[in-house]
Order: structure tokens, then sequence, then C-alpha cells
């Protein structure tokens, strides 16, 4: 059984397995195909991405890749929490250059379903913090883009108590939402 909550945007989705527990421990269906396709939930998820962030406050993101080797994610984290960050890049959407926020832990054994069409991003809040998340198609170097974390006109609220932020020199040049081609009409 999977619960399922759409956040703000609506195609954006909480997700939260059940988990069987007895004196052992415990058991989850982390992903069923079936559960989600009941739910009118389709995907064929082609590729697992597993990423480990020693310090609080490591800011991976806003990345994503354009048609027509967008992706869309199925995000959890299996050790530790993060914040995590989608923001609405389709131009001609009424939440374009929109943001939300969902904290995703391993204590609340939740996850979150992004659609092609958001970038993406997140920060960790407690150290050796791990993230697991599918995707729709493989990685593409050539399609892949990178927006300002924060950028001002998105103006993402991030826990500022972990500032400053460990960032990646990609992540640290990245352009505004301005300036970036996101290929999503």
């Amino acid at each position: 059984m999977i619960e399922i909550r759409p956040l703000e945007f609506g195609d954006v989705l909480e997700i939260v397995p059940k988990r069987h527990c007895d004196a052992r421990g415990f058991f989850s269906e982390t992903w069923s195909r079936r559960a989600l396709a009941e739910a009118g939930i389709e995907l064929e998820f082609v590729q697992d991405n597993h990423s480990r962030s020693a310090p609080a406050g490591t800011l991976r993101g806003l990345h994503f890749q354009i048609p027509p080797r967008a992706q869309a994610k199925l995000i959890r984290v299996v050790r530790g929490a993060i914040m995590d960050v989608v923001v609405d890049i389709r131009k001609g959407s009424p939440n374009f250059g929109r943001w939300a926020g969902l904290e995703v832990s391993a204590e609340k054994w939740n996850q979150v379903l992004i659609p092609s069409g958001y970038a993406h991003g997140f920060v960790t809040l407690v150290p050796e913090t791990e993230v697991v998340y599918k995707v729709t198609d493989f990685y593409s170097p050539e399609q892949c883009r990178t927006i300002r974390y924060d950028d001002p006109t998105i103006g993402i609220v991030w826990p500022i108590h972990l500032a400053p932020f460990e960032l990646s020199a990609n992540d640290s040049a990245a352009p505004l939402l301005a300036e970036v081609d996101t290929g999503f009409a």
C-alpha cells in the first residue's frame, strides 16, 4: 500500500510507502509500478542514482535535463534528511518560476515524485545523508542544465542556519532562470 499526496503544484507528489514492522525490523515496497499505475501514474524508470553528502548544508541543484532527454525523478532518503525543492520551469505554466519544498527523510519514509518540466535540488539537513533516486532517462551531459539555487526571482527559502552551503563548482556558477532556455514550453 502506498499513500499519495499532491504537493502545491498538483503533479508533484509526496509518496509514502507502507512499512511492515516487527521485532526484526521492517519491510517496505518502495516502488510499485502496479500501485502507481492504479493511481494513474505510469513511468518507466531506467536508472537509479545514489548520492552521499558528508556535511549538513550540502546543497545540490537546481538540476534538470532538457528534452528530448528530460527526466522524471522519484527521490527518497535512506539515511538522514533533506529539504527537497522543485521549481516549475515550463514556460507556459501558470506556476512558471514558482517553487515548492518538502522535508524528505529516512525517518518519515516519504518520497517525492517529480515529473519532467521541473528543476530539482536539495540541501542536507543532517550530516551523512544518503539520497537514492530513480530517473526516467539516462544522464546526458549535453542536455543537463543547472539554475542558481539562490535566484532572487525564484526566491527559495533555504534553511539559512545551514549556510554557508557546500556547493559544487558547477552549482556555484549556475545561471539565473531568466538566462536559461529550459526547453519546456
